[in-house]
């Protein structure tokens, strides 16, 4: 594919629009790639296939001899990725282009799956291998993961689109290592949750939040690196840099990382869709109370703190949980 330069020229679209064996015509329905270009709600979704090197992929049928020659894909619209903070193409370049790529395909079923195939309690695999949940709650709403589905059946040439409301994030991989790539920089460009994952080694927690056969699922609480600098103003300790919670007690810290953490059970692995709202749920270091589910995430509040935490990125999927970052230490 030629490179893609963040003014779009007229070349560019037209390649795009005949990268299918389907091309839009009055007598052929588009294929999804197709779409995405056409409809002004997927601008985003067209930017990251072209970052993601998948537009191509899902312009053509699908290769595989039992697919039928057709995707299924839960596409986010551009609200969804306005919710990570992404807007445009040069938004999209905070984040890795393997990590993006993978994002996409974990968006991507290989085959037909109908909107009648989405029912409450059933999964459905991702082009990443990583399974997805469907989930209905009480109110009627659809959700795939953590993302309300919010149209589907959107027919194409090579398929399906169903429309959903948030981007759909795993990393294949446990919750310590998925920590891990964060603060290397290997999601986004710019290292993240790097004061957790010194604090997590301060505290020889590693082994609390490595993914085991048989081992509980975890939903996982994961403040920001600016979460733990405002912890230090409320402590009186500066905190401006990862090692500089080796200033803390050790129990201090501890107390606090367990605060964030609920160990299986019937709270273990939830995403924001399944999460009891305005309830207290149990974490390994004590009470965590929940707020109301409103646009697809919930406040979550330690029994310490006197303003709740926003999720700033909800429904991680990791191998062994469901991680939600966000933006206040939980205290206990």
């Amino acid at each position: 594919m030629k490179k893609y330069f963040l003014f779009k020229t007229g070349a560019v679209v037209i390649s795009l629009l005949t990268l299918g064996s389907c091309a839009k015509n009055k007598d052929i329905d588009p294929s999804i790639t197709n779409i995405a270009v056409t409809n002004p709600d997927f601008q985003t979704l067209e930017d990251a296939a072209i970052r993601g090197d998948v537009a191509v992929t899902l312009g053509n049928k699908n290769p595989d001899p039992a697919s039928g020659g057709n995707y299924t894909v839960f596409a986010p619209t551009n609200a969804a990725f306005s919710r990570l903070g992404l807007n445009s193409a040069q938004d999209l370049t905070a984040l890795q282009q393997p990590f993006l790529r993978n994002t996409l395909f974990y968006h991507v079923f290989s085959g037909t799956l109908p909107g009648s195939a989405l029912t409450p309690g059933s999964a459905s695999a991702s082009a990443l291998g990583l399974q997805r949940r469907i989930i209905r709650r009480a109110d009627g709403s659809l959700y795939v993961n953590g993302s309300r589905i919010v149209g589907t059946d959107v027919r194409a040439a090579n398929g399906l689109i169903h429309p959903i409301d948030k981007v759909l994030l795993a990393t294949g991989a446990d919750v310590l290592n998925s920590a891990l790539a964060l603060q290397s920089g290997s999601v986004f460009v710019k290292p993240e949750l790097t004061f957790l994952v010194e604090a997590v080694v301060y505290c020889n927690l590693q082994g609390a939040l490595t993914g085991t056969p048989g081992s509980p699922q975890l939903t996982v609480f994961a403040p920001t690196d600016q979460a733990f600098k405002d912890l230090g103003v409320i402590l009186g300790v500066a905190l401006n840099q990862p090692a500089d919670i080796r200033k803390l007690p050790v129990a201090t810290v501890t107390a606090v990382l367990l605060n964030h953490v609920v160990l299986g059970g019937a709270q273990g692995g939830k995403f924001t869709s399944e999460l009891p709202e305005n309830t207290t749920i149990t974490a390994a270091g004590g009470p965590v109370t929940l707020g109301a589910f409103n646009n697809g995430i919930l406040t979550v509040k330690g029994r310490s703190n006197t303003v709740p935490a926003n999720m700033a990125i909800p429904d991680v999927q990791c191998t062994n949980g469901v991680v939600h970052v966000i933006d206040r230490v939980l205290l206990p």
